[in-house]
């Protein structure tokens, strides 16, 4: 198993003008130039990349997502609680979501943290992770761990193979089963991510396909467009889906952290969405379910962007504006449409 690792010094030093039970890791290598650093990434796959702090006095470890960190500057310091180092020796294992100011503008973020002994836990988990929502990142880092054996380790075995014109044209092509077709997403990390990516938009095409009055749903492969398209009562509409976060708001409330990955380097109000966007919002609630299910909400009933006029506000809190009949909500778009 290959490891690149971003490790730095953890610890509880206090600072001045910081929180007293504060514990904090410095991104740095080097002087402070001011510039962004990319993170690499295995684009075979065979390497895990790890952008961890190390607390040695306490024989721990914190971990953020490397993707959320790419492009990243020297002398950033990312901080968790006193509480968070003490569920980790506690627990030996711990997942939450890192403090931020109510309202903030900057996106949710899922760490974990650790004991040595879960160190291998911890590679396991990114190598599964890398690409993740936050969302499915936080229930990804709960579930128990379940070791898989390296794909070499797999031994190949044989199924009964049905008629061909019973077997799915995929494995026609490959000249596998359709058991072994699964097996090998299974087993290499970049084919399951690229499919885990896709299975919400496809149950959400399934579910809105169900609906009277939905016809031609599709989804969209289109870079920063919406996810599908479909007519409904033959009126043109688009939809985005988005994952809710694993973790509710104290008034149990589902959440959504509603912004993109990037933003333009000449405009960060590119990173929110604008009502004009598409028709129809869909949130997915699997983090949180653990179930396909999904709420709907027309885009200009949400609340704007404090600082960025003309854009939606990236905290989302799923409340009586969102509804879980597709159909009222699509028959709204098309009235605000007309």
């Amino acid at each position: 198993m290959g490891i690149m690792a971003y490790a730095f010094f953890a610890n509880s030093k206090v600072t001045k003008n910081r929180p007293g039970d504060e514990h904090r890791f410095q991104v740095k290598y080097g002087p402070d130039d001011k510039q962004e650093h990319l993170i690499w990434q295995d684009p075979f796959g065979l390497y895990t990349t790890l952008f961890c702090g190390i607390d040695p006095e306490r024989g721990t470890f914190v971990g953020v997502d490397p993707e959320m960190h790419n492009p990243t500057r020297f002398f950033m310091s990312i901080e968790y609680k006193q509480h968070h180092s003490a569920a980790i020796l506690k627990e030996g294992w711990h997942v939450w979501e890192r403090d931020r100011r109510e309202n903030t503008e900057e996106p949710a973020e899922v760490m974990v943290g650790g004991t040595r002994s879960n160190f291998l836990r911890y590679v396991r988990f990114e190598r599964e992770a890398l690409g993740e929502d936050q969302g499915h990142r936080a229930l990804l880092a709960e579930r128990p761990e379940i070791w898989m054996p390296p794909a070499r380790m797999i031994q190949p075995f044989t199924l009964p193979q049905p008629e061909s014109d019973k077997l799915h044209q995929l494995a026609v092509e490959f000249e596998m089963s359709e058991r072994q077709v699964l097996d090998l997403i299974a087993s290499a990390r970049r084919l399951k991510m690229a499919v885990r990516g896709w299975v919400a938009e496809e149950h959400l095409v399934k579910h809105l396909s169900q609906v009277e009055g939905v016809t031609n749903c599709i989804r969209v492969d289109e870079e920063g467009g919406p996810d599908l398209r479909l007519n409904y009562d033959r009126v043109p509409l688009t939809v985005e889906c988005k994952n809710v976060l694993r973790q509710r708001a104290a008034n149990g409330l589902a959440r959504m952290d509603f912004q993109r990955t990037r933003a333009s380097k000449n405009d960060p109000c590119s990173r929110y969405y604008s009502p004009a966007d598409f028709d129809v919002l869909a949130a997915c609630l699997h983090a949180v379910e653990e179930s396909w299910a999904f709420r709907y909400a027309i885009p200009v009933t949400l609340d704007v962007h404090n600082h960025c006029p003309g854009k939606l506000s990236n905290n989302v809190r799923l409340d009586e504006r969102w509804n879980s009949s597709a159909s009222a909500v699509l028959s709204e778009a098309v009235r605000l449409k007309n």
